[in-house]
């Protein structure tokens, strides 16, 4: 699909969510509720966003290590820029621009940095369903009398993507460790694919399976996942943090339940989440913890502030300071960029 056509979906999308997330609210009262909200608490909201990507850098540096040397500096710094990039473009452009940005510098493959962000995103999911797992096993306050559909729907995801997380870890092992796996699947490519296409896409295979290369080394795995950990329990303070600036009464605990649901709204291809990310907050808010309906509007919003505002600000500097505008960072997501880094 052509970009302007993808970038005019995701508007569309997003002003049609954000009509759903505003349908019943009394702006005069949320824009209330924002002016007392307390500030002490959105302060350190903003905080703890900054240090979630410390902590991501510092987990990214982990699953880079087996490609090579990497600085933390400049790992930073394409973390930051990525995720702005995701910010203020469509089809999440920045997971191709932060590994792209990172390899330029370091002199890595490009393909197998681009791997890592896979292993990432797989690490991300086991840590949203032992956080999800253990507030359904031990800290559940009768959430599923509050909404019942909700709280089925949450469970469910959970019970299918708790296999699909194990799988995606045993096939990324497998490439990484037993040549034989992938001997076979490029054999695949080898006879499936035309004759000139077959041996390039098993090469790139080859080289994205180096970027699985962590599930070898199993205490650098379980350094991965506890720094994955350690990053999600920051995001749902970040939650917990604003829903006390609105006076919403979520325990600590509840913020793990809504993990759940701002991932599914977070998950939907829009810039920065908008609108889809608002509404998993309103709704969750209000279903299980009894908010106020322009409470939770204007916490919505203040939350989604805090973690996108600044780092779609610091990244946007980073990139200027490096000659690049939004149309340059557009450009580094098409797909003929990464090519012209080494694969």
């Amino acid at each position: 699909m052509h970009s302007a056509a993808r970038s005019l979906i995701a508007v569309v999308l997003a002003v049609g969510l954000v009509m759903v997330f505003l349908r019943n609210a009394d702006l005069a009262q949320v824009w209330a509720s924002m002016r007392e909200a307390h500030p002490g608490w959105i302060a350190a909201a903003v905080l703890l966003t900054l240090i979630t990507y410390v902590i991501r850098t510092e987990r990214w540096q982990y699953l880079l290590e087996p490609l090579g040397r990497t600085r933390f500096a400049v790992a930073f710094r394409a973390t930051v820029i990525g995720f702005a990039a995701s910010s203020v473009l469509p089809a999440r452009a920045g997971e191709v621009i932060r590994p792209y940005l990172l390899a330029r510098q370091e002199g890595l493959s490009t393909a197998a940095t681009i791997a890592t962000i896979v292993v990432e995103r797989i690490l991300d999911l086991v840590a949203v369903l032992v956080l999800l797992t253990s507030y359904l096993l031990f800290f559940d306050p009768g959430m599923e009398a509050r909404d019942s559909a909700l709280f089925d729907a949450i469970r469910l995801g959970a019970i299918v993507m708790a296999p699909t997380a194990v799988v995606a870890m045993v096939v990324m092992y497998l490439l990484a460790g037993h040549a034989v796996w992938l001997d076979m699947l490029v054999g695949w490519c080898h006879r499936l694919l035309p004759a000139r296409l077959g041996p390039r896409v098993g090469d790139l295979l080859r080289t994205f399976a180096a970027g699985f290369g962590i599930l070898r080394r199993p205490e650098r795995l379980l350094a991965s996942i506890g720094w994955s950990l350690v990053m999600w329990v920051v995001i749902c303070a970040e939650t917990w943090v604003v829903a006390r600036a609105f006076d919403i009464a979520m325990p600590f605990a509840g913020s793990w339940l809504m993990l759940a649901l701002l991932i599914v709204g977070i998950a939907v291809p829009t810039p920065g989440g908008v609108g889809g990310f608002h509404e998993a907050f309103r709704l969750g808010a209000t279903a299980f913890f009894g908010a106020e309906n322009n409470a939770a509007v204007g916490a919505a919003i203040i939350l989604h502030a805090t973690s996108f505002v600044p780092v779609t600000i610091i990244g946007l500097w980073f990139a200027a300071r490096d000659g690049l505008g939004v149309k340059g960072l557009k450009q580094m997501a098409t797909p003929a960029a990464p090519a012209e880094v080494k694969a």
